[in-house]
């Protein structure tokens, strides 16, 4: 097939453009900068530079694909920059602007298929129950846009076309700063996420967001979670990241203190056992690791951290 596919420089993107290339799809795959054209060449896609904002220019950029897949984003680059509202603005314009004028020009051009990433930790909380996508999500103030998004991806479906909704859980992995800073804390002896220690987090490492994404593009119409088969508590969660890195389980923050980060620490702090039933039985598809736990090791040694001794922050170690 002939796949055109935005965000393909990102941490989900780049995985994803080599393995769409090795099923034998053509890929148009955006790109703004040069360094990110040159890695969107060598992985054997054909890079373009394109306004998303601008209807006319994505109609031609999309006409005679048979799949659009969207994981254009912006996301704060620091933990410090995502506690702050301002820093949403452009992945909100993303989401809410951007995503519908994909959706217009896809109808226009008659493209038949429509891939749109979504976040599955808006889910509400629920305890110990599993959540499947039968359950409405329920957004905070930082991340109201997902409505947005997914809104446009149900009016392509009602236009006659499939419109898939990929709702992803917390990504993890070796090149994820949410993952190194969270390394960076476990070591100092913190757990650097909100909530109870028997709250459940629902995660995805990113290999296993780009295979799901892949096998997704032949999707039925609808919406799907891509998480690991079995969530975890957030003191299993920790408690593995410290047993890989060698050091004394970190203490879990006190329930205050997700008051420190707004509507953002009310959403982390959330129970969300998230099943991912019914992408696996709709794909086959299976990710690599069934729970964070088994990841620990590999994503230590792909950071260049494995045995790593020096308590300071995660990317000076990196160096």
């Amino acid at each position: 097939m002939k796949i055109f596919v935005t965000g393909a420089t990102g941490v989900v993107g780049r995985r994803l453009v080599p393995l769409l290339r090795e099923k034998g799809h053509e890929v148009t795959a955006v790109a703004h900068s040069p360094a990110g054209r040159i890695v969107l060449e060598r992985q054997g896609a054909r890079p373009i530079d394109l306004d998303l904002f601008d209807t006319g220019a994505v109609r031609a950029a999309v006409a005679g694909h048979d799949v659009i897949v969207n994981l254009a984003t912006h996301i704060p680059k620091s933990p410090t920059q995502m506690m702050f509202r301002r820093a949403w603005r452009e992945n909100d314009r993303l989401r809410r602007v951007a995503s519908a004028t994909i959706v217009d020009a896809a109808i226009d051009a008659n493209v038949p298929r429509l891939v749109q990433e979504s976040f599955a930790p808006a889910y509400p909380d629920r305890g110990d129950r599993w959540i499947d996508e039968t359950i409405p999500l329920s957004p905070v103030s930082y991340n109201l846009s997902l409505s947005d998004a997914e809104a446009s991806a149900e009016r392509f479906t009602r236009s006659g076309r499939a419109g898939v909704v990929l709702r992803f859980g917390a990504f993890y992995g070796p090149d994820a700063f949410q993952t190194l800073e969270m390394l960076r804390w476990a070591r100092r002896g913190w757990a650097s996420l909100p909530g109870g220690p028997g709250a459940y987090f629902s995660s995805v490492a990113h290999d296993d967001a780009a295979t799901a994404t892949a096998a997704a593009i032949a999707l039925p119409a609808g919406i799907y979670n891509v998480v690991d088969d079995e969530p975890v508590s957030h003191r299993a969660f920790f408690d593995s990241m410290a047993d890989a890195l060698g050091v004394a389980s970190p203490k879990l923050p006190p329930a205050w203190t997700r008051l420190l980060f707004g509507s953002l620490g009310e959403m982390m702090s959330r129970s969300l056992r998230i099943s991912n039933r019914k992408l696996r039985g709709a794909t086959g598809w299976s990710p690599r690791y069934a729970s964070v736990l088994q990841a620990w090791p590999d994503v230590l040694t792909q950071a260049g951290l494995a045995g790593a001794r020096v308590p300071g922050s995660v990317r000076e170690e990196r160096t």
